[in-house]
């Protein structure tokens, strides 16, 4: 049937027809895609999207995979608890992702009975699902002629028209002449066929043009510029925001983390107390107005550096070991902390961020015995001695 529906297409002399074609043979086998031909369940489809988001393949796959063990419909997303989703996106980014996931889940079950709606319009209304990921899930999951533009179809269009103005500004052009070539019927596998296309042939750089189905059909190609389409306004340099992370060490094993605010950056995520994150150095003042808890904190030699989508982070951690009986300062918000087992950060909602700068905290070396039994409020010999 694959190879049917191929065929009949491909006798379409259209650059449609050749991509279709040549997806029946070459395409990617990923686990969140029918046959060709074959329609896919709208969960799948939605999944993988929203997991694909800023993100490769290569990261998303045993997500997904996990997932789908662990949750293998809408429902039973739905009735997750939001710091167990938040735990297993940890690394993959974009924290807002995974709680739009959730809240999108709930929204589906809530409103339309654990059924996703199949029209672009319907889609569009549910949380996190962009004018992307509608036309997605509707043209492959439902067989609507809708027409997605992923980074990789952006690029393949942009060359197949020579467009020349520059990203972002021919954004609108590129979406335009994208739907001018989506087909009535088999409009999902046209859609994937054009994001392998941009995936394995008609690469960022060095495109394999010999290899490409449709290169009979390209300007770029014809005007010998395929590898330097599309044209990109040149980025600002990301500004760099500095803070302090305090990286609070128990002696029973345990770290104190603190839940970030559920809207905002890695909202709903863990994360050491920090202070805010500026473009200023931190002031020698930042260490006693934002320290959570009163001790003995040690500067941990070098930074901390992680770059986010708008900004590059410089984070300078300051270490502690604490007793059991200290009480948490205002600064800790006490309210969104919690003393968490070492043992146990490998499942926490933490971000990347944050396991570097716990990483780097506990590879300093420890502090000595009389710092140490300071902290934890035992005065050392000395001060025995003179009581």
């Amino acid at each position: 049937m694959q190879d049917s529906v191929a065929v009949k297409v491909a006798q379409h002399d259209s650059p449609a027809g050749a991509l279709l074609a040549w997806y029946a043979g070459e395409r990617r086998h990923l686990p969140w895609r029918a046959p060709p031909g074959e329609g896919q369940d709208a969960y799948k489809v939605w999944l993988s999207e929203i997991m694909l988001q800023q993100t490769t393949v290569k990261a998303v796959l045993p997500r997904y995979a996990m997932f789908l063990r662990r949750w293998p419909d809408v429902k039973a997303l739905a009735c997750a608890e939001l710091d167990e989703v938040l735990a297993a996106w940890a690394g993959l980014g974009y924290y807002a992702r995974a709680r739009n996931l959730h809240e999108c889940a709930r929204v589906v079950v809530a409103q339309h009975g654990g059924t996703f709606p199949a029209t672009e319009a319907q889609l569009r209304q549910l949380p996190g699902v962009g004018g992307y990921t509608a036309a997605a899930i509707a043209a492959i999951a439902f067989g609507q002629r809708a027409t997605p533009v992923d980074g990789n179809i952006e690029r393949v269009v942009a060359r197949l028209f020579a467009v020349a103005t520059p990203l972002p500004e021919a954004k609108a052009d590129i979406k335009t002449l994208a739907q001018s070539l989506t087909p009535e019927m088999h409009a999902g596998d046209f859609a994937q066929s054009l994001m392998d296309l941009g995936a394995l042939i008609c690469t960022p750089r060095r495109p394999a043009c010999g290899l490409c189905p449709v290169r009979s059909d390209c300007r770029a190609y014809a005007q010998g510029l395929a590898e330097v389409l599309p044209y990109r306004e040149e980025k600002a340099e990301r500004p760099v925001r500095r803070g302090i992370a305090f990286v609070a060490l128990r002696s029973d094993g345990t770290i104190l983390l603190r839940q970030r605010p559920l809207r905002g950056l890695l909202g709903g995520m863990l994360e050491t107390p920090s202070s805010p994150w500026t473009e200023a150095k931190p002031a020698a003042k930042s260490l006693r107005e934002y320290a959570p808890v009163d001790a003995d904190w040690r500067k941990v030699p070098g930074l901390v550096e992680h770059t986010f989508t708008h900004f590059q982070l410089e984070l300078t951690v300051y270490r502690a070991e604490v007793g059991l009986q200290t009480e948490l300062g205002r600064a800790a918000e006490p309210e969104r902390c919690r003393w968490l087992k070492l043992r146990d950060l490998a499942g926490a909602a933490l971000p990347s961020v944050m396991r570097k700068v716990i990483g780097h905290a506990l590879q300093a070396k420890p502090a000595g015995r009389a710092s140490a039994a300071r902290v934890a409020g035992v005065p050392p010999r000395a001060d025995r001695r003179s009581a």
